[in-house]
Formats: C-alpha cells, sequence, structure tokens
C-alpha cells in the first residue's frame, strides 16, 4: 500500500476530516423527543407514578446495561419513589428480560434498558399478564419486533434521533432527562454524563457526532471526583480518567462482577455514595477480575487448539468453560487467527457464546445466515450473543464457513490508524498539542499511527519485571527519538535498520516533558 509522506499541517488536516470539519457541543445533542416512543414512554412512567402502581426496572451485566440501570436508579432516587431493579445473572437467568424474570417480580409497568429488542416471548408474556413493557434498547432489530408499549431504539426505521450508533445508557440518559422534565424535578443530568463515559467508551461506541461530545463532558466530570467509585479509583492509584483508561482497566473491572458473580455489584459500586463501601467493592471487584484473567487465559489456550486451517471463521467450544469470560476468548481467538470468531460454553444440551468479528466483515449479518438454528440471537455488526441446542453445533460450524466469503467477502485489516509516513524531523511537542486536540481516540477516531522507514537501531534496552519489553532508540536520518516495543517478540540489533508504524505519546519527569514512540509493527530491512 502507498502511503504519502506527511507533515503536520497535513496530519491536522486528516484528522479534522474524520470530523466532517466540525466539532459539535452539548447544546448540538438532538432533544429527547426526536427519539419514537419517548414521550408516549415517558407518559406512561408519569401515569404509574401518579397512580402508585409498582414499577421494575431490568438491566444487563455489561458496563452500558450496568450504567444504563445505574442511571435510571440515580432519577428515581430524585423522585423519592420505589423503583425493583434487576440485572440478570448471566448463570442463572441468561440475557435481558424473560419470563424466568417476570416471574420473580410484582408490577404493573417493566422499563427495559440495554435489552429487550429482541425479547418476542418475554413482551408476549409482559401482556397476557397485563404488564405494560416500555423497551429502551440500542441494538439491530430483527425481522420481528417485540409487542410492547414503547420502544425507544434510535434504530427503528420510523425513529428521527440522527445519530444511530449509540448505545444503551445514552438512551436511559435522554430516558431520565424526559421524565424528569415531565415531572418539573431537578435532575442533574450533566453529572451522569460521566456514567455515560464508561459505558461509551466500554460499549465501543464510534467517538464522533453526539458519542464525542458526550464523551469529553464526561470524562471531565470523571476527572472532578464527583463519585465515591471515583475517589475510590482515585486513592487506589488512577490518576486521570481517560478513554484508554476507561477501555483498559475501569471496564474490565466492572464487567468482572456480572462475567463471574452477579452485575448488581458493580451497579452498587456505581450507585453508593459511600467512600468506604465503594472501597469495599472495588477489592471485591480486583479479585474478580484477576479470576477473570486466569480463566480467560487457561480457556483461550483450549480454544486456539481447536481452529483448523482450513476454517474462515473460528467457531470454538468447551463443556465446562465459563460463560462470562468467553466473549473475551472470542476476541483473543479472532485476533490470533485473523478472522471472525464464536466462542460457546455447552451444558445441559445448550450451547451459549458470544462472537467477535474481524476487519470489515459484518458478524450480524453472517451468523445472521443460520438463524433459524438459534434460540437467541443478537448483537451488532461487531460483536453478537447466541444460543442453540448443542445437537446444532456441527451443522452451524459447516454453514458458517460456508457463508463467510459471500456474506464479508475478502476480510480486510487494513490498519486505518496509519496516516501515513512522518519523518522524525516533523515530530515535536507542537504536533503532539496538535494530536491531543482531537482526543479522545477509540472507534471510528482511532489514536493516529504514522510509518518511518529504513530506521536505524542506535541502542536497545529490555523493561518490565520479566524483560517482556523493549526500549530502543532510534535515528531515521532526521533526528533521533526513544521507542518503546510491548510484549516484543522482536529479536533485533543494534545497527539494523528496520521500518515501523508508530504512535506518539510524552511524559513527564523531573518537571522535563519526553516524546516517546510507541511501536506496532517492525519489519526489517538490512542487518548490521
Amino acid at each position: 500500500m502507498n502511503f504519502e509522506i506527511l507533515n503536520k499541517q497535513r496530519v491536522y488536516e486528516l484528522l479534522l476530516k474524520r470530523f466532517n470539519n466540525e466539532f459539535l457541543t452539548l447544546k448540538d445533542l438532538p432533544h429527547p423527543s426526536s427519539f419514537k416512543d419517548m414521550q408516549k414512554g415517558v407518559l406512561r412512567v408519569v401515569e404509574a407514578i401518579k397512580k402508585n402502581q409498582k414499577i421494575a426496572l431490568i438491566g444487563d451485566y455489561d458496563v452500558d446495561g450496568v450504567v444504563a440501570t445505574t442511571i435510571i436508579r440515580e432519577l428515581f432516587k430524585v423522585l423519592n419513589y420505589p423503583l425493583e431493579w434487576i440485572i440478570p445473572n448471566r448463570f442463572s437467568d441468561g440475557y435481558g428480560i424473560s419470563k424466568k424474570i417476570i416471574d420473580r417480580i410484582n408490577c404493573d409497568l417493566i422499563i427495559t434498558v440495554d435489552n429487550g429488542i429482541a425479547a418476542i416471548d418475554a413482551a408476549n408474556e409482559c401482556k397476557r399478564r397485563d404488564i405494560d413493557l416500555i423497551i429502551t434498547d440500542h441494538h439491530n432489530i430483527g425481522e420481528q419486533i417485540p409487542s410492547a408499549y414503547a420502544i425507544i431504539n434510535q434504530k427503528q426505521k420510523d425513529c428521527n434521533f440522527e445519530y444511530k450508533e449509540i448505545c444503551g445508557a445514552q438512551i436511559a440518559w435522554y430516558f431520565a432527562i424526559a421524565l424528569a422534565k415531565e415531572l418539573n424535578v431537578k435532575f442533574d443530568s450533566k453529572k451522569l454524563l460521566g456514567l455515560v463515559a464508561l459505558a461509551i467508551v466500554a460499549d465501543i461506541m464510534p467517538l464522533n457526532g453526539i458519542n464525542r461530545v458526550m464523551l469529553i463532558a464526561g470524562l471531565q466530570i470523571l476527572n472532578k471526583e464527583q463519585f465515591a467509585f471515583v475517589k475510590a479509583l482515585k486513592q487506589d492509584g488512577f490518576k486521570n480518567f481517560t478513554s484508554e483508561i476507561i477501555a483498559y482497566y475501569i471496564a474490565p473491572l466492572i464487567n468482572s462482577a456480572g462475567r463471574l458473580r452477579d452485575a448488581s455489584i458493580a451497579s452498587e459500586f456505581l450507585f453508593t455514595t459511600d467512600l468506604n463501601r465503594a472501597k469495599e467493592i472495588l477489592e471485591e471487584l480486583k479479585n474478580f477480575n484477576n479470576e477473570r484473567k486466569n480463566l480467560e487465559s487457561l480457556i483461550t489456550k483450549e480454544a486456539l487448539k481447536q481452529v483448523k486451517s482450513s476454517d474462515k471463521i473460528a467457531i470454538v467450544s468447551g463443556n465446562d468453560w465459563n460463560e462470562g469470560v468467553v466473549g473475551i476468548v472470542a476476541s483473543r481467538v479472532s485476533e490470533y487467527f485473523k478472522m471472525p470468531s464464536i466462542a460457546l460454553s455447552c451444558k445441559e444440551g445448550i450451547c451459549k457464546g458470544s462472537g467477535r468479528s474481524y476487519g470489515d466483515c459484518d458478524l450480524f449479518k453472517l451468523v445472521g445466515t443460520a438463524k433459524e438454528y438459534f434460540l437467541k440471537f443478537g448483537g451488532h455488526k461487531s460483536a453478537i450473543g447466541l444460543s442453540f441446542k448443542k445437537e446444532y453445533l456441527l451443522v452451524i460450524k459447516s454453514l458458517l464457513n460456508l457463508q463467510v466469503e459471500q456474506v464479508c467477502g475478502e476480510i480486510k485489516n487494513i490498519d486505518k490508524a496509519i496516516l501515513g509516513i512522518l519523518p522524525f524531523c516533523e515530530i515535536d511537542l507542537d504536533l503532539i498539542k496538535l494530536i491531543e486536540q482531537f482526543e479522545p481516540f477509540g472507534e471510528a477516531n482511532l489514536k493516529p499511527k504514522f510509518i518511518a522507514k529504513d530506521v536505524e537501531i542506535l541502542d536497545i534496552k529490555t523493561m518490565g519485571q520479566n524483560s517482556e519489553h523493549k526500549s530502543y532508540f532510534l535515528n531515521d536520518g532526521t533526528k533521533a527519538f526513544r521507542a518503546v516495543e510491548f510484549r516484543s517478540k522482536s529479536d533485533f540489533k543494534i545497527g539494523d535498520k528496520i521500518d515501523i508504524a508508530y504512535s506518539l505519546g510524552k511524559n513527564e519527569y523531573n518537571g522535563n516533558t519526553y516524546i516517546n514512540l510507541y511501536l506496532d509493527n517492525l519489519k526489517i530491512v538490512s542487518n548490521s
């Protein structure tokens, strides 16, 4: 692939192009009423409150669902109105609203957050019991739509909400705002953008349009320490909240409760105003997360052995695999084999699992070609969840492997973060500041990477407890910089010349600011 040679001005132009030459502000957020059924749903909740009816909330066990649940809990705390809330347990309840969950509730009205758009049977059960159901969900809509009192989902064809790629917590936030306004209650919706920020990053929403605006505002709120859980995290060593810190550290912590025990623990972590309680829960979450890492590592090793060289989609399964980590295992398998992947836990004749896409393949569309075999199926282009009878496992494997080329074509995995060739002479603190203007980085606004060719290695040092990382001193003939390669697999020597892909960062030490290169891909050009 041919890359253009860049300078600072061209880097700025390319990054600005991602945003159609404009940046939105919070004032540009669409009005809640632009959601189909928003007002209808809000008025039904108002009616329930006036009639003193029982209201129940059903969430989901990932970060998005936990945050959405917590936002509605925050609103009902302000309203001082009783709310029964349930986050289904992954192991005993399964995903989302179901007859099993409805059996546990004595109520007149159910509100779902981050689930429900595929709950056809549960919606019919609500009707049978004369329970009104309000679904708020962001997932893709199937051929059949649940029969609910109101459905608030931006992906409905007749929904006027402009931004289609938003998460469940954002819809819950909008619903809370609309309900508070209808009841004429003061509600600090801006503060709750701190919670929404967690979900936007964790659910891998594209960081442009309103997602970027809400995330920036949310990060500012988080860094003001207005929540007990934030204070607990900061006292535990988290100095600053960024999209990267959320993605790699905080989201896995929050997710770990639902993966191994019960996500209600994570909602309590976000909801509590008691710092000591937040610290206690944080220790629980850290233990869960460490346990999750160990399980994930063991299962991934087993999973990698199952994939054949002829496979075009990796479908792996185990009889005793923990359901809470199969999604992460699917990600690991997908990255390792450079193909879409589904990881399944099978027991008592039923296989449940998660899938992750690779490159530009639409996994939802691909897996949907076998939907007649599924008991449950949902998700979006990049990730899906499903369950089916184990007797269909081989049939599904064969069918999906046959469908990959037809649905996805040639799966391309071009690194979209690479902007072009950037000589070292263009790198300085002004360039770093220029790039920082476009933060936060993430999905659809990837942290920019650059290429440098024929770079000479002047020095090499090992880093880390087990010497698993390497630090290089590199010269491209115009300038020299320190560069870091994490989890190094390279075996270069001083004097070798290499081509590199890299991103830029800075660190401060003893009052001085230093620029670092973070290496992503290294290729030998010539040996010393």
